[in-house]
């Protein structure tokens, strides 16, 4: 491509009559440059992502013209050597990609476009659709320009009016991120834009924007980057620090998840063994363990500790939390206190607009160059998880309170259904929504998720606890219950669509659907199916993925000993089926199908571990027989 592009500078086509406009500068700066040589060169800084995942730099380059990207496995042919191919790759692409924008739209108004020959690759910034890059890099306009950390300070000093300095670093394979930094009227602190919403942190799609408006140009609807700006004051120290975090988090997240998962399953399977007696226990801590793990991931991402440091505040941190939690609050309750504890302190984050979602390990991993806010599909596969979970729970705890005269206490069938279509709802509101937790999936398995488990509660008046009596059957039947599964995400998805737009939240909905740079929803829908795919043909080259569903595959064979253990408690059973649904759904519809299978599964299983530490209560607690006879009527009965 570096070859084509270099020919592509010797076609010296007639420059446009320079207007008396503002002049930008795009340097290119050697690879070793640092943010701290930015700062000291008089610019505001951050970091740049270079792409969606690790791409060459001739990719970072054509993005930077476009606009817009997309991830490298979406395209169908290889990053072509000719710029014709390069056009017809990015057709085969899912989303309205069109290189040479920049300089295209430039040039169509009458702005002056050209770049240094020496560049080679990089002067593709400066290259219209045509493929013709023009020579030159002075006067009013554009001028991509090769430079040195050295050289900035003369570059700014000479700075007029509106003229503008980018400069980033020269990308380099497998590099995530580059530093960059701005020097111009309105440039003063750190920099990010509201592709990312993170202080020190913007897109290589976000330049051509940025240009664009510097120069009275009309940002065109196929370009999905939003211009940068500067907030707070310039941090050099902030912006490294942050940068470390997000390099950090891809190879910490999975050992660390293994290593307290793992330690905690041993705890408890060691337990079990030496004290018999406390087996129940055991088994019901782990499964708090795990419900208490993404809230120790916010508090690793405000100390940022080092690896093992963070390791052992998330094991011994949430080991903790849940020895508390079964010591003062044993039984369902405990459980739901764990799933709404840690779902609110998730929803404060994104309501809040903190960055710890962000950071932990968790969340959305911006590094990664395609999400940048709000929650990511690993977080979300959780929460699909632990919603429906913390309210059957909670109404389970609630129904299970004797009153003083021995009466079961009585939760009706109305107020348990209100609970989990709310408790759905708010949460997609508060996950999906573009302010907020920005998460398209999460407006389709949050739904789905609290429309089955509402749909699963037993057909009567009443669901009586430990007493369950059949009641009158529902109306609707099988039909009118599937056509609710199947409409819930609908309704969010158009509902979350109005929010975004009511409220400016510009988030993934509305950037990748809504506006035409992200194509059309059948694109959208190619893109997640695509990368859904991939996603599956790389885990499955890892045993863990086969142990999985092997697991899977055994609870399926068991569904009738598990049935028998949550009979007793009718809402925490419909919780488990909102809980399966909703990973099941989110398999299906998310671009990362078997990163949410994986945890949403392991999710489930330690909600049927806990289920199974209530069965053996039950069995075992010394209660009057006639309240166990009671439960096993009720068992037999639904």
């Amino acid at each position: 491509m570096a070859g084509a592009l270099a020919a592509g500078a010797l076609l010296c086509g007639p420059a446009s009559a320079a207007h008396a406009r503002a002049s930008v500068e795009v340097a290119v700066l050697p690879s070793d440059t640092s943010v701290a040589a930015l700062a000291r060169a008089g610019l505001s800084v951050g970091v740049m992502s270079t792409g969606v995942g690790r791409v060459p730099p001739e990719q970072t380059y054509l993005d930077v013209t476009q606009g817009n990207r997309v991830a490298s496995t979406l395209y169908d042919l290889p990053l072509a050597s000719s710029w014709d191919e390069i056009v017809v790759r990015a057709q085969t692409a899912p989303a309205d990609l069109v290189p040479g924008l920049l300089a295209t739209s430039l040039v169509e108004h009458g702005v002056r476009v050209g770049a240094d020959p020496s560049l080679r690759a990089a002067s593709v910034i400066a290259t219209d659709h045509d493929g013709l890059t023009r020579r030159g890099s002075a006067g009013p306009g554009l001028a991509v320009i090769p430079a040195t950390a050295g050289g900035l300070p003369a570059l700014a000093k000479g700075l007029r009016g509106d003229d503008l300095l980018i400069a980033f670093s020269r990308p380099s394979p497998g590099r995530r991120t580059v530093p960059i930094g701005i020097a111009g009227a309105g440039f003063d602190g750190d920099l990010t834009s509201e592709s990312t919403r993170t202080d020190g942190y913007v897109l290589s799609t976000d330049i051509a924007p940025t240009i664009l408006r510097r120069l009275g140009v009309p940002i065109p609807a196929r370009m999905d980057g939003e211009p940068i700006r500067t907030g707070g004051g310039i941090d050099v120290s902030a912006v490294q620090d942050r940068a470390e975090r997000m390099a950090a988090i891809p190879d910490r997240r999975a050992p660390l998840l293994v290593a307290c998962l793992g330690a905690w399953i041993l705890v408890a399977l060691g337990v079990n063994r030496v004290v018999f007696g406390l087996r129940r226990v055991a088994i019901a801590w782990m499964a708090l363990c795990f419900a208490y793990l993404p809230l120790l991931l916010l508090a690793g991402a405000w100390l940022e500790p080092g690896a093992l440091a963070e390791g052992l505040l998330v094991g011994l941190g949430a080991a903790a939390l849940a020895a508390l939690t079964v010591r003062l609050a044993w039984g369902w309750r405990g459980l739901a206190i764990a799933c709404g504890v840690t779902t609110v302190a998730c929803a404060v984050d994104v309501i809040s607009g903190s960055e710890l979602t962000k950071l932990s390990l968790l969340g959305p991993n911006p590094v990664y160059g395609a999400r940048f806010f709000g929650i990511g599909n690993e977080l979300e596969a959780l929460l699909a998880v632990m919603v429906p979970v913390g309210v059957g729970a909670g109404l389970t705890a609630a129904g299970g309170r004797r009153t003083a005269g021995g009466e079961g206490g009585r939760i009706g069938r109305r107020r348990g259904v209100c609970a989990f279509l709310l408790a759905g709802a708010v949460a997609t509101v508060v996950f999906a929504a573009g302010r907020f937790g920005a998460d398209v999936g999460a407006a389709i398995v949050l739904p789905v998720g609290g429309a089955v488990a509402a749909l699963a509660l037993p057909s009567s008046d009443l669901v009586d606890f430990p007493d369950n009596r059949p009641g009158k059957a529902t109306n609707g039947g099988p039909a009118g219950a599937v056509g609710a599964v199947v409409a819930a995400p609908f309704v969010a998805l158009f509902a979350l669509a109005l929010i975004d737009l009511v409220s400016g939240g510009n988030a993934h909905l509305t950037r990748s659907i809504l506006d035409p740079a992200g194509g059309n929803v059948a694109d959208a829908v190619q893109r997640r199916l695509e990368l859904n795919a991939h996603d599956f043909a790389r885990a499955a080259t890892a045993p863990a993925l086969w142990l999985l569903l092997a697991g899977i595959g055994l609870s399926i064979r068991q569904r009738r000993r598990i049935d028998a253990w949550l009979r007793p408690a009718p809402p925490a059973r419909a919780a488990l089926f909102g809980a399966c649904a909703a990973v099941v759904a989110g398999t299906l519809a998310n671009d990362s199908g078997a990163a949410f299978l994986a945890l949403g599964a392991v999710a489930v299983g330690a909600f049927l571990a806990f289920a199974w530490a209530q069965a053996a209560e039950g069995r075992k607690s010394p209660g009057n027989r006639e309240i166990r006879a009671m439960r096993e009527s009720a068992a037999g009965k639904y």
